[in-house]
């Protein structure tokens, strides 16, 4: 049991929250590439990506785990981009420090996401069931590939937005 919830009840309720984390993650990253700030869903996005890696380390475990690891560093790069954005309000370089943190937390929620669809998804797991195979590895190659490009267009206008207010 976890936190008085059975471990089935308590996977559900972390998958729920990363994927809540996933889908406003989506919409403040593609608002920086328009330039904007989506003030509440980046409270919902920030707040559910803390509770995702918290959570996380709430499963069972008996030694140190690549998701611990990766929970451990998605924290940092959240305290980061909470402190951009909120401690030094987007200010000269945090700006770019927050549009590039929101990205790579979110990029981080999504790498997890295929990694348990690949363990999960039976197709999938077919695929590649040790996660080494070339599906798994393209598939993770395609989430880089897309989530730098996202990152680059969102920091760069999320930048040009500050310096010319529309």
């Amino acid at each position: 049991m976890t936190l008085g919830l059975s471990l089935e009840t308590f996977t559900i309720v972390h998958v729920v929250i990363s994927l809540i984390g996933i889908l406003s993650g989506f919409v403040v990253v593609f608002g920086l590439v328009g330039g904007k700030r989506f003030d509440g869903m980046t409270a919902l996005f920030l707040t559910t990506t803390v509770l995702t890696s918290i959570t996380g380390f709430m499963f069972p475990f008996e030694k140190v785990t690549p998701g611990i690891k990766l929970g451990i560093i998605s924290l940092v790069v959240l305290a980061i981009t909470i402190a951009a954005l909120y401690a030094f309000h987007l200010a000269g370089p945090w700006r770019t420090i927050y549009a590039v943190g929101a990205t790579l937390a979110l990029y981080l929620n999504v790498f997890v996401l295929v990694v348990q669809a690949f363990e999960k998804v039976p197709a999938l797991h077919a695929l590649a069931p040790t996660g080494s195979e070339p599906a798994f590895l393209v598939a993770q190659l395609v989430v880089l590939a897309a989530f730098l490009a996202l990152g680059i267009f969102a920091t760069i206008r999320f930048r040009h937005a500050a310096a010319h207010p529309a």
